[in-house]
């Protein structure tokens, strides 16, 4: 290999919780990969996402800003040309970059080959970077596919929005999506020669599993031993201050009837799902093995966001809650050969806008403007984690309309919660998420705050916010949030404009 640097995969799943993987606790769990990976590289145990939906969440891990930094806070409002993005600065470091799958950070009418020197859609084996509109288009990802061997009802309980599809047949799903885009990685690894590569690479590969709906083929559906699943977390109307948002979409999802055997049945499908993608993530790895270019390549494998899957009676997602099932995220880090590393499991908060800090120190190159992650590299060889507090937000203003995706009605898959969404009451409320230590502080604008201790309270069922004994705690944490924001409130571009 000519070049100095070394070649980088990021390998981003859609909705995975931290809680998903083996080593981090769930007996349940069917991660082999992710494990041994931990084992050799680097798993950050409290690493959080800085939105709980996809475009927010994307917009802040590929730039190293906060959402409401350039206004990203919805589905709706992506990147402008002028923003910074680590894809199109790789490219511009000399870097073949390479982008497979998911979208959700810049408009899908734009060209993608200002970001990156080749883009596989997931649809079929063509290079699409220089087409114009060229994108996912989600009513294409969906031809094809079957019906599930297991229909989306239990004991006759109607499951219209709980997203639960089942088991599929064996190679049912192999011309979808994942498996596409996965191709599309091992075509490209194929292609590269360690001993003539002239450049290093940049892989960023963001599949769609385990996003619901709940369903996947044998051998994973089969996977999961149904009897090992940890405990739920109880409904959200047997709890006292949560978030309304989460009280008003369990109303509206059809879920209340379901026993716990339906929803262990939904947990079970959601780690096959998982075991999938870890799969997928194994062939990758193999390839990277068989190529020889395992040793000179750091692999980051983490997610957007996380999913209810059942806690507290809800399924999928919530925008403004920040709940661990929904913002704790798996993040684990095999560095290049060349690096220091100090392998297991990492202790300390985390966020996803650290990524692009970390990969600008290990390709030796200036991000060019000024953003708010710090490096993980000395994490990664043995030393602390950079961040003191952790942060996430979400929701609205009220009259915000361009954020409650308008364009969902009664029909979508999506109206309990976007139903709250579309209303001006306290359930979409603008809120921040910050986790210090132990604690969680939550600041809520039209409702009351939240204060979770996590060591005492693991799964966020007792909000400690008006009891006295955490009064300094929940002072200190309100001052961190605000310094939090007038460090990051906005951003100047690295340029002058002339009068």
């Amino acid at each position: 290999m000519a070049e100095t640097r070394s070649n980088i995969v990021w390998f981003v799943a859609d909705q995975m919780r931290a809680d998903a993987m083996g080593h981090l606790g769930n007996p349940a769990a069917v991660t082999p990969n992710l494990d041994a990976l931990a084992t050799e590289g680097v798993s950050f145990a409290d690493a959080y996402c800085q939105n709980p939906v996809c475009v927010p969440s994307r917009c802040s891990f590929l730039t190293g800003l906060y959402p409401h930094t350039l206004g990203h806070r919805t589905m709706h409002f992506m990147m402008r040309e002028e923003d910074p993005n680590i894809l199109r600065t790789m490219k511009e470091a000399g870097y073949e970059v390479v982008w497979i799958g998911r979208n959700d950070f810049i408009p899908g009418t734009w060209r993608k080959s200002a970001y990156c020197d080749h883009y596989y859609d997931g649809i079929d084996s063509d290079d699409k970077a220089a087409v114009e509109g060229g994108g996912v288009n989600f009513g294409r990802m969906a031809e094809g596919m079957p019906a599930p061997e297991m229909p989306a009802v239990f004991d006759g309980v109607e499951t219209k929005y709980s997203f639960m599809q089942g088991r599929y047949p064996e190679h049912s799903l192999d011309a979808t999506f994942d498996w596409n885009c996965v191709r599309s990685v091992l075509d490209f690894l194929d292609s590269v020669d360690p001993a003539t590569q002239e450049k290093p690479f940049f892989i960023y590969c963001t599949l769609m599993f385990p996003h619901p709906p709940y369903g996947c083929e044998e051998p994973w559906y089969s996977l999961v031993d149904r009897g090992s699943l940890p405990p739920r977390r109880p409904d959200v109307e047997t709890l006292s201050g949560k978030a309304s948002i989460l009280t008003k979409i369990r109303e509206r999802q059809g879920m209340r009837d379901w026993g716990e055997e339906q929803y262990n049945e939904m947990r079970a499908v959601y780690l096959g799902m998982t075991a999938r993608w870890d799969h997928m993530l194994g062939l990758v790895l193999d390839k990277l093995r068989e190529r020889g270019l395992y040793d000179e390549t750091s692999v980051f494998a983490f997610s957007d966001h996380g999913d209810l899957t059942g806690d507290y009676g809800i399924a999928e997602k919530c925008q403004n809650s920040f709940e661990d099932p929904l913002t704790r995220v798996p993040l684990v880090v095999k560095p290049a050969a060349r690096f220091n590393v100090c392998p297991g499991v990492r202790r300390g908060t985390v966020g996803l806008i650290d990524l692009p800090a970390t990969v600008a120190e290990m390709a030796d190159i200036d991000l060019g403007y000024v953003q708010f992650g710090h490096s993980l590299m000395d994490a990664i060889s043995g030393g602390e984690t950079p961040d003191d507090a952790v942060f996430s937000e979400g929701g609205r203003l009220h009259g915000e309309w361009q954020a409650m995706e308008p364009e969902h009605g009664p029909a979508s898959a999506y109206w309990p919660r976007i139903s709250a969404q579309h209303e001006e009451g306290p359930a979409h409320t603008k809120a921040a998420m910050v986790r210090q230590g132990s604690l969680k502080y939550v600041m809520r604008l039209y409702e009351g705050d939240q204060l979770y201790d996590l060591a005492s309270d693991p799964m966020e069922t007792v909000n400690r916010i008006d009891d006295p004994a955490y009064a300094e705690d929940a002072e200190r944490l309100r001052a961190r949030l605000l310094r939090f924001y007038m460090e990051t409130a906005d951003y100047v571009p690295p340029r002058f404009d002339k009068r």
